[in-house]
């Protein structure tokens, strides 16, 4: 390195030679923080400058390249290296990938740890852990505390049958070879999400770990469905049921309950039962009974016979109504 090639590095961080360890990294960071390409976009003069406080940290950070520095000057890169004239070692600048941190600082820890300052590089950000989303999504001029922590959150989902949802359970999950207990509350609907304080994704440099967040999915029962808060579900009923009224048993989360059929109910029609639906923070909502009028497939001898009876016996037409439409 010739004399006219000659960086004073603590000019370039604008500290005096006595600076503590701690000062020049303080410089450090406000420098980095001021001149870094995210908050200087297509600045090349900065992106110059940016390079230039890195180096010149790379150097001053090291306690043995500062010894050198301050005693040989120029000089000191050859110092214990024959034939090195090539300058000073490179920070490795270009192979940082800006946009895979969480936040400003969580960039600045890491070129810390480069340098010396902490967690070796091979330990950079954006861990994801295994099956699960990673959030990280870079950073800009407005990278907050905030934005940290939603780097470090994650996301799974977790399948539950009708009757879990309904009534509560635990399940136990791996995560990161580590087994969790899960409670899921009585009444949990799809699309809500549990919270597992502290199971989320780890940054390596500060040990820091954010939560984990299990979107519930529930699988269709093959009788019960669940709309809002109140479960359904449908009964079939035969049309002399349907025309001279009945009681039925009828399928409820508690068990079978007796429903009053009313004399000409239709397909279609509601029985609401109060009080036998989905939990809720203030009670239990209501069960809907769906009637649907069923046809047997087969008849007997004296069913035919009855149903030829009532056909011949009709005095209603039901579809007298339909002969006024047309288009």
């Amino acid at each position: 390195m010739a004399a006219t090639d000659f960086k004073d590095y603590y000019a370039t961080l604008g500290v005096g030679r006595a600076a503590s360890a701690d000062e020049i990294k303080k410089a450090f960071r406000r420098l980095a923080r001021q001149y870094h390409p995210d908050m200087n976009p297509g600045d090349k003069v900065a992106e110059a400058r940016f390079k230039e406080i890195n180096e010149a940290y790379e150097v001053l950070s090291d306690t043995d390249k500062r010894r050198k520095y301050d005693q040989f000057g120029q000089y000191w890169s050859r110092v214990g290296a024959p034939g090195a004239g090539a300058g000073p070692a490179g920070v490795g600048f270009d192979d940082f990938e800006f946009g895979r941190y969480g936040s400003f600082d969580d960039f600045i820890n890491e070129l810390l740890g480069r340098f010396g300052g902490g967690a070796s590089a091979s330990s950079s950000a954006g861990y994801r852990s295994p099956g699960f989303q990673d959030f990280g999504s870079g950073f800009g001029g407005q990278a907050t505390a905030g934005a940290r922590k939603v780097s470090l959150d994650a996301e799974a989902s977790i399948s539950l049958s009708l009757s879990d949802a309904f009534r509560g359970t635990q399940k136990q999950l791996r995560i990161n070879n580590e087994m969790v207990e899960v409670k899921v509350p009585p009444g949990i609907k799809a699309g809500s999400k549990l919270r597992l304080r502290g199971k989320g994704n780890i940054m390596p440099t500060t040990g820091q770990r954010g939560d984990l967040y299990l979107k519930v999915d529930i699988k269709p029962h093959e009788f019960f469905q669940l709309e809002g808060d109140h479960l359904t579900c449908e009964v079939p009923i035969a049309p002399d049921e349907a025309a001279l009224g009945a009681t039925i048993a009828v399928p409820t989360p508690d068990g079978l309950v007796n429903v009053n059929i009313p004399a000409g109910v239709r397909t279609g029609q509601s029985l609401r039962l109060r009080g036998k639906g989905w939990p809720t923070r203030t009670g239990r909502g209501d069960l809907l009974v769906k009637v649907a009028i069923a046809v047997p497939k087969t008849l007997t001898d004296a069913e035919r016979q009855a149903y030829e009876q009532l056909q011949r016996s009709r005095s209603t037409d039901l579809r007298s109504d339909l002969k006024q439409y047309s288009l």
